[in-house]
């Protein structure tokens, strides 16, 4: 039985795609949203809608007995968390199911298995998923992360034990730098996620960033849709995703979903989520991190299987089991994914303000989620995020023509965008040619802001 009524815990484009999964099903919708979304596109579009707090998201998106109270009011029958905010937050699934409220997403149990790094690495372990050399848990103080770190070898690299984004992470290259390093790690991880607790790995030299997505039911069934290439990235931040990896061969693919499904039975985890890891130059790949709900790029997944992953989450979460097996899922042609955000393409730093003008591109093989209209005032409190240009092609060469062209053709007036940094890329021969990593846009940013000023 599909939910009758749910609420979405969330603002932005993934509250817009949440919106339209519903709709799809027949299933009513509540929005929820802090004073400074009165007018955003996620309160038009749904059935009933709820202020829940003021602008700041600790007191609004993040204000869980708010949340709460506005299911119980409007009569939600379960609340789908998006991504970010409460998404990865297992207190706020076991209140959900306290309240008889089902949370669209896997077990209280398993978010906290996979979802702290240190606990997801352990596991990883166990099952015989390979990671990167590191520690064995939580790193307790700044003497301890130096013995490990000479023990090791520098580079290091430190990570916020919860959460992810980039959030609480930096790159150690040398003994002077770890102690501030690791305090400036501590505080960011503890702002972000309400918890200190760090952990260490070696820092590979240019490695891919590969994610594979997973849909497991309650029935024991699960299958990997393949994966996602997320190397092009800044501070940690995607930038640029595609499905398929450029690089990966059919049998580096089915060992890296079957490492992925090891996991997720490890687990007993239930509905949607993402495995992440990183490969190196000898094609030997290393478990990394688990993300415990939808992921922001995984229209590039939709694009390749054609399967409705939001769709999924709600039918699972409402007890039905998953329609096919493995054997049944193949790829079908090759898409990319640009995140169009409110910043200076260049300094990056943020543009809050009004739209004056927006233009979707209207091309074959473009699809944009998005919360834009013309007027809107894009509010400082939250990401930056404005909106996801993803193309379709045949092949990659195809995918990224269309990419340009709807790139060229997307209006986003009154606010500086990054859609310049994006066709610069797209232009860049190594981006091409597949020959990039995660250092990538570090080292031929210069370069490519040389190029764009020049014409």
């Amino acid at each position: 039985m599909v939910f009758r009524k749910v609420l979405i815990a969330n603002r932005g484009e993934i509250a817009v795609r949440i919106i339209a999964a519903c709709r799809d099903l027949g299933i009513r919708t509540v929005a929820v949203y802090s004073e400074a979304d009165r007018e955003a596109m996620h309160v038009l579009l749904a059935d009933e809608a709820i202020c829940v707090g003021p602008p700041p998201a600790t007191e609004s998106y993040l204000n869980i007995p708010n949340i709460i109270s506005a299911a119980e009011i409007t009569g939600a029958e379960a609340i789908h968390p998006g991504y970010g905010f409460l998404s990865e937050n297992a207190d706020f699934a076991e209140i959900c199911e306290s309240c008889h409220i089902r949370f669209i997403g896997p077990p209280a149990t398993a978010i906290r298995k996979m979802g702290d790094k240190a606990q997801a690495r352990q596991l990883a372990l166990e099952v015989g998923v390979p990671v990167i050399p590191g520690s064995e848990g939580t790193v307790e103080d700044e003497e301890q992360a130096r013995k490990l770190a000479r023990k090791l070898g520098y580079p290091v690299l430190l990570k916020a034990a919860a959460g992810g984004g980039g959030k609480g992470m930096r790159i150690v290259r040398g003994e002077r730098e770890l102690e501030t390093a690791f305090r400036t790690a501590q505080a960011e991880a503890a702002r972000a996620f309400g918890r200190p607790d760090l952990y260490m790995e070696k820092y590979l030299i240019e490695p891919r960033h590969i994610e594979v997505q997973v849909l497991a039911d309650a029935y024991g069934n699960a299958v990997y849709l393949f994966e996602r290439e997320c190397s092009i990235q800044r501070r940690h931040q995607k930038v640029i995703e595609e499905a398929p990896s450029p690089v990966l061969t059919p049998k580096l693919r089915q060992e890296l979903g079957e490492a992925a499904l090891r996991l997720v039975r490890a687990v007993g985890y239930v509905n949607a989520g993402t495995l992440e890891f990183l490969v190196d130059r000898d094609g030997h790949f290393y478990f990394i991190e688990a993300n415990t709900r939808i992921q922001v790029e995984h229209p590039v997944t939709e694009m390749i299987t054609g399967i409705d992953i939001v769709r999924q989450q709600i039918r699972i979460a409402a007890g039905e089991a998953l329609p096919w097996t493995q054997a049944d899922l193949q790829i079908r042609g090759h898409a990319i994914e640009c995140r169009v955000c409110a910043e200076d393409p260049w300094t990056f730093m943020p543009s809050a303000g009004t739209v004056t003008r927006y233009i979707a591109p209207q091309t074959f093989g473009v699809r944009i989620d998005t919360a834009l209209y013309s007027p809107y005032r894009v509010p400082p409190y939250y990401d930056s995020l404005l909106a996801k240009v993803i193309a379709w092609g045949e092949d990659r060469a195809e995918a990224i023509a269309r990419m340009a062209r709807a790139l060229t053709l997307l209006r986003v007036e009154g606010i500086r965008t990054n859609i310049p940094l994006h066709l610069q890329i797209l232009e860049d021969e190594a981006f091409h040619q597949g020959r990039f990593s995660t250092q990538y846009l570090e080292s031929v940013l210069p370069h490519l802001q040389t190029v764009a000023s020049s014409k």
